[in-house]
């Protein structure tokens, strides 16, 4: 019977094969329609066919470029851009969108020229279109606008130059969050028509689904209103493309069989699950046209694999017929969305704090590595000076430039750099970056400043080494400064970056207390000698060898505190030499006094009490602000709650925080320039308050670290340690209504209300985290009387828990990683010798009482001033010999003329073409100030005083398109009445006059040739 079935199984199969020989079998080519546009009537899905590439993370940027470092994660750019070329190449239909312009100009440079010219085809032919196009996606919480706009400038001058080509779209898709400066400044005023991206908080987004909001205008100014609207297209889901429509060439999906004489057919269920998920995302989108993101992190390494799926999906889908689909880009689905005259849902303020579940607010990163944000600022400003510089002597064809500088800085606005959110190699990899950019950059300052004392410029203006500066002054690291002064003196060149005369105080550590300053008349100038405290000369030790690979020396005793007063735009000159008092030492503080009595301080107008070793009051003589105030340190201790630990990313603290101190012993130390109050809270929290005499606001320098990793101070374990997240706090009687004001990215302030969100109804799971906000230049609290401010000298994140009180975190370390993607625990340490502890940071913030009302002009005018500190470049020569051979004094503007208080200049660079860069910003918003809040003018002619201006232009914000020729699309917005907005702005510069008008928060840009 057995032997029988086996027989007839065999005959059957045997029937089967003559069956096939007898069959003819016809393999077609499919001529895949994959072309077209939008099709009215219909659904429409666009598929926008993109990479994201992060430049820097997980590894560092060459990394990513090259591909090396494989055990971290297998991506490589230049992969992606070969092949999604060769597949653009392969099918003129094909269209793919990049954004990071640091890898773009890389592989661009590696391109033969027969290659270049193909893809100035498919860029022409809009294959390959920029989104964003700056060197970054830069992120735009840590962020300062000048920064964004920097980063911006370099990528779209790359585009423009090669392909003559202006974005038109942002791309923010990974963010943690998004600020209104990006949605008008960074949005409109660039030139783009609408912006995309991913995170928005969780409870907005579902309210969003319900409503069909996800895709709004934004006027994200209350200055200028709809005039600087944008569209939002929030993605529902993240960046990826939807589930069951991945198609990197490693990933595990179900690929389009179309072969009928192949097993495995299945156009009908792929197109049908293709349409289940399309009607899905249109029930909560508006208009018939719905984006799918066709990429994710480092796609299209292969990208066959992704553009052959595609092809089949638009061609079946097509030919099924019930709805379409096509290749396209954000520009021109805004197109079609602008087509389809839709009213949509006006949004106002910011997507600020963001959460992606209940106890997971992405505000920790608002404060994460504090070291890099400092260095990133501070670099931020000498750019800027760097630059001017550059320019006020010429560009040199050959040696150092400010190139590299900018490249790094570009490199480090990225959403994974500044925020403090890469790993510790490859924030290590920006340091360097920052650091090898800044030391070419210091080469053309002190050239610069040597020949502008020498009335040289360009050709004439020879290199030297005569100057040098001190980057690591703030830990009293200054070798110029230290040597001693025997016979020559020491000249100290003060270089003013600002357009209005700057009288400050300056610091500089020296070894010998009997030294006279003199200015370029000859005349002695006030001095004060401080000692150099205990725990500076610790972390200096530690420090510079940790930084410069040496060991520290001769430490100086003093800080030589002296008043200086700078020209707008211009230098001065100032020489410290060695007294006539025989060595005897003439100190200019006084005996401190018990910490335990009640203490008064401030040589100026700005007074402080402090009582039994507590700040209890503030209070100003001259406006009769008095102002009882409480400040002090404390830590949260960082959840390590396995479902969501605090991070890098997220702040999740458990319960309240606990103080380090509730007093400290106070030493004060008095002088005529300035008042010292000097605090240890902690052995790892120190604090100095300084008054200066003319100054309306205290200075408190924070010295914070090594953060303790453990509870009972004798036990240490990488992975079981306690987190801390350090915080200062003050703490006033002021009933402020839940109320605060934060800046946005150092240019507007938004109004905070705790546990309150304007476009939903809170629902309130993290009190604390969620009510943290970002910082690039202060924070405000006001109630009917008074306002009380606090600005800061990098990105941090604050908050208001509760009514009069304000709060900043300083630093953080926490013991786990929060799950986010980086991968690591926040554990900075500093390393000498094979040994390691954890990081030590020191900083500023700045806080000033006023009447209510009148707290934007300190706001304003010490922002920009600490954004552009003054910079102090150092020499021993002969006095004499250098006042006789030099220019001393001199402004590069007319001497009598100086930009209005409420106007910077933020940009002034020589560009490669000759031609000259230049960006003036007005500092207030509409109403903020009744005199500053006004129309500002600002004379060119005067301010290139010596200087013939042959042409000026006005162009778009990043310097790519003539301002005249910039196209916006104007939007019907629900309850949108525009009958009472008639923003101020400056009117059209007079080419003779050459006056340029500024309204509140206008930024104008311009390009001059001479």
């Amino acid at each position: 019977m057995e032997k029988q079935a086996i027989s007839s199984r065999t005959l059957s199969f045997l029937l089967l094969v003559l069956i096939f020989c007898c069959v003819e079998v016809n393999y077609a080519f499919i001529d895949y329609d994959n072309g077209g546009g939008v099709v009215e009537g219909k659904l429409n899905v666009h598929l926008v066919a993109h990479s994201h590439d992060d430049v820097g993370w997980l590894k560092t940027v060459d990394q990513y470029y090259i591909g090396s470092n494989t055990s971290i994660q297998r991506a490589c750019v230049q992969n992606v851009l070969d092949s999604a070329v060769d597949s653009l190449l392969r099918d003129t239909n094909r269209k793919f969108v990049f954004a990071e312009m640091a890898f773009f100009q890389r592989w661009w440079s590696e391109q033969s020229p027969k290659l270049q010219r193909l893809v100035r085809k498919l860029v022409e032919a809009g294959q390959l279109e920029f989104v964003n196009g700056g060197w970054c996606m830069h992120d735009e919480a840590t962020t300062h606008y000048i920064d964004m706009i920097d980063q911006t400038t370099l990528g779209h001058s790359m585009i423009k130059k090669e392909f003559n080509k202006v974005p038109r779209a942002g791309w923010q898709i990974d963010p943690f969050g998004h600020s209104a400066v990006q949605a008008y400044l960074l949005g409109a005023e660039v030139g783009f028509d609408s912006v995309h991206f991913w995170r928005i908080d969780y409870q907005d987004k579902e309210k969003r689904e319900v409503d069909k909001s996800l895709e709004v205008v934004w006027h994200g100014s209350k200055t200028f209103g709809s005039s600087s609207q944008i569209f939002v297209n929030t993605f529902p889901d993240s960046y990826d493309a939807p589930s069951g429509f991945h198609f990197e060439v490693t990933d595990d999906f179900f690929p389009i069989q179309d072969d009928p004489l192949l097993y495995d057919y299945n156009v009908d269920q792929r197109v049908n699950d293709f349409i289940d998920a399309a009607l899905a995302q249109a029930s909560i989108t508006r208009t018939n046209h719905i984006m799918w993101k066709m990429g994710g992190d480092f796609q299209y390494q292969y990208a066959e694999s992704w553009f052959r799926q595609m092809d089949k999906l638009i061609h079946h889908v097509r030919k099924d017929g019930r709805i379409n689909a096509l290749y396209s880009t954000p520009s021109i689905y805004t197109d079609a969305k602008h087509a389809a005259n839709e009213t949509w849902p006006l949004k106002t303020d910011d997507f600020f704090p963001y959460a992606d579940y209940a106890h997971a607010y992405w505000t920790g990163f608002y404060t994460s590595r504090p070291a890099l944000k400092r260095f990133v600022r501070m670099l931020s400003g000498y750019y800027l000076a760097a630059r001017q510089l550059e320019f006020l002597v010429g560009r040199r064809s050959g040696g150092p430039n400010t190139y590299s500088l900018g490249d790094a800085l570009g490199i480090a606005q990225h959403h994974d750099a500044v925020t403090g959110t890469a790993k510790q190699h490859t924030t290590d990899d920006y340091m360097k970056r920052l650091a090898a950019g800044s030391s070419e950059a210091d080469a053309v300052v002190n050239s610069a400043l040597f020949c502008l004392g020498q009335n040289k410029s360009g050709a004439d203006c020879e290199k030297s080494n005569i100057l040098s500066q001190c980057p690591l002054l703030n830990i009293s690291y200054c070798p110029p400064t230290e040597q001693e002064i025997e016979g020559n003196s020491l000249v100290v060149v003060v270089y003013n970056p600002l357009g209005w005369i700057r009288n400050d105080i300056i610091r500089i550590p020296v070894y010998d207390a009997d030294l006279v300053v003199q200015d370029t008349s000859g005349e002695i100038i006030e001095t004060q000698f401080v000692p150099i405290d205990k725990v500076t000369k610790d972390i200096s030790k530690l420090y510079v060898k940790a930084y410069l690979g040496l060991p520290r020396g001769q430490f100086p005793k003093y800080w030589l505190l002296f008043q200086v007063s700078v020209p707008q735009l211009g230098w001065n000159t100032y020489f410290i030499s060695k007294g006539s008092s025989g060595g005897q030492r003439r100190f200019s503080f006084l005996s401190t006094g018990s910490w335990k009595d009640t203490i008064e301080v401030g040589p100026g107008n700005l007074k402080m009490v402090l009582s039994s070793g507590e700040l209890e009051r503030m209070y100003n003589s001259k406006t009769g602000v008095n102002v009882p105030i409480q400040q002090n340190y404390l830590w949260y201790s960082s959840s390590t709650d396995y479902e969501q630990a605090s991070g890098a990313y997220i702040f999740r603290p458990e319960g309240e925080p606990n103080i380090v101190s509730r007093s400290a012993p106070v030493e004060v130390i008095r002088g005529p320039l300035v008042d010292e109050v000097r605090q240890q809270f902690s052995p790892w929290i120190y604090q100095v308050i300084r008054l200066y005499k003319d100054r309306e606001h205290a200075e408190f320098e924070f010295t914070v670290g090594p953060i303790p990793t453990d509870k009972d101070g004798d036990y240490y374990d990488y992975y079981y340690y306690d987190g801390k997240e350090i915080i200062t706090r003050m703490t006033t009687n002021m009933v402020t209504d839940k109320a605060f004001y934060t800046d946005s990215n150092g240019r507007d302030f938004l109004k905070r209300v705790r546990d309150y969100r304007q476009d939903w109804n809170l629902s309130v799971h993290e009190p604390v985290a969620a009510n943290y906000y970002p910082l690039n230049l202060g924070i405000y609290t006001a109630d009917k009387k008074t306002e009380l401010s606090v600005l800061v000298d990098r990105a941090t994140g604050a908050a208001s828990i509760k009514d009069g009180q304000v709060e900043l975190m300083l630093h953080r370390r926490t013991p786990y990683d929060d799950g986010r993607g980086v991968g690591e625990p926040l554990n900075e340490e500093v390393c000498v010798d094979g040994e390691c502890e954890g990081l030590t940071v020191r900083g500023n913030y700045y806080v000033n009482i006023n009447n209510l009302g009148s707290g934007a002009r300190w706001r304003r005018k010490t922002g920009q001033e600490i954004y552009s500190p003054l910079l102090l470049a150092f020499a021993h020569e002969n006095k004499e010999s250098w006042i006789a051979s030099k220019v001393t004094k001199s402004t590069t503007m007319d001497p009598y003329y100086t930009l209005p208080l409420n106007v910077a200049l933020i940009t002034l660079q020589e560009l490669d073409d000759g031609s000259v860069l230049v960006r003036l910003a007005h500092l207030y918003e509409a109403g903020e100030d009744p005199t500053y809040s006004t129309l500002a003018k600002v004379e060119l002619k005067r301010m290139f005083f010596g200087k013939k201006i042959k042409e000026v232009k006005e162009m778009s914000l990043s310097a790519n398109q003539l301002k005249s020729e910039m196209k916006k699309k104007s939007w019907k917005v629900e309850g949108d009445d525009r009958s009472n907005e008639t923003p101020l702005r400056g009117g059209p510069i007079h080419q003779s006059s050459h006056v340029v008008e500024l309204g509140p928060m206008e930024i104008r840009t311009f390009t001059l040739k001479f």
